[in-house]
């Protein structure tokens, strides 16, 4: 079987569906013969070209030789001649769109509505996101397939551990990553912050006073930063999946994070789950995670195992021989 991936995403970030394809493509490339494509790169005119021009066109045209087209992201074609697979992630820009600029909303409000309807079947990284997904565009539940996320090395327990004592939040600094909040708990909780990610948009700006901003952080750093950190901190607004959690409960840290989305849905008892409007509960929520601190950390490694990318690649193979 040829399969067609978009990697687009490659070229945009370092998160979320960046590291949904690092992690797979390796794993999918044992089970079927991809082809890899993607145009443009970093710039905001790329991303606009990409919009207007690659998704609905270039990109169905290239994938007319293969026996599937997959879009790791809700960012696809309206129209394609072989069958097309689309994995959503979120639909936050849809529940939170002054989160995100002008051109995401305005693009998002038309256009993924009718990719996902194109698409012949949708993967959805967890039961929230699916249960989303056949509430507000209502698909048919017969064509959605959950596919959870997989972690691995180097997010594993045992290894280096970053010096100090200090909460840790990772994530790109957005708006719906809640971290003024979050860096208000933690002065509450007279603990440090640090935050690992890229910059992104909103205007967010955390650095200082209790804070320190790391930016991009490798990823063996970052999994020392797991080990390290008293307690790892992920109050998010809404999240699809949430790889920060998991990333963390494979290195044993304890962790906090929103209760009502996805994270509780990774973590299943395996961390805190606090109100994430709630600054006392955010700051509440830490203390207690550091406190049992004990006994959470054995059971984040336990639950991690669950989600392996080999895992993902093989029930993703699946979907698409339901198609050939």
């Amino acid at each position: 079987m040829r399969v067609a991936i978009d990697v687009s995403p490659l070229r945009q970030t370092r998160a979320g569906t960046a590291r949904y394809l690092r992690g797979l493509l390796p794993e999918l490339e044992r089970l079927v013969d991809v082809e890899p494509l993607a145009w443009g790169g970093m710039r905001k005119a790329a991303t606009l070209a990409r919009d207007v021009w690659w998704y609905p066109l270039a990109l169905p045209r290239r994938a007319r030789s293969t026996d599937v087209l997959h879009c790791p992201t809700f960012r696809g074609p309206v129209r394609s001649r072989v069958p097309l697979v689309v994995t959503v992630h979120d639909l936050a820009v849809l529940r939170r769109p002054d989160a995100f600029n002008r051109w995401t909303g305005s693009y998002s409000r038309v256009l993924v509505p009718r990719v996902v309807r194109a698409a012949e079947r949708v993967i959805a990284v967890s039961e929230f996101t699916k249960c989303e997904l056949i509430e507000l565009f209502d698909v048919p539940e017969d064509r959605v397939r959950v596919v959870p996320n997989g972690v691995g090395v180097p997010f594993v327990a045992s290894g280096s551990h970053a010096e100090g004592d200090y909460v840790l939040a990772v994530g790109t600094v957005e708006p719906r990553k809640n971290l003024p909040r979050l860096a208000e708990a933690t002065r509450a909780a007279g603990v440090e912050l640090r935050i690992a990610g890229a910059q992104g948009w909103g205007d967010v700006h955390v650095n200082g006073d209790g804070v320190r901003f790391l930016g991009f952080v490798p990823d063996e750093e970052l999994a020392a930063l797991y080990r390290g950190a008293l307690c790892v901190a992920y109050p998010s607004l809404y999240e699809g999946f949430g790889i920060p959690v998991l990333e963390a409960l494979a290195c044993g840290a304890p962790v906090v994070t929103s209760e009502g989305t996805a994270m509780a849905e990774v973590a299943d008892g395996a961390a805190v789950l606090v109100d994430p409007t709630d600054t006392d509960a955010i700051a509440a929520g830490i203390d207690e995670a550091i406190r049992r601190r004990d006994e959470l950390s054995p059971l984040g490694p336990a639950r991690a195992a669950a989600f392996a990318w080999r895992s993902a690649a093989e029930a993703t193979t699946s979907v698409y021989r339901e198609l050939s």
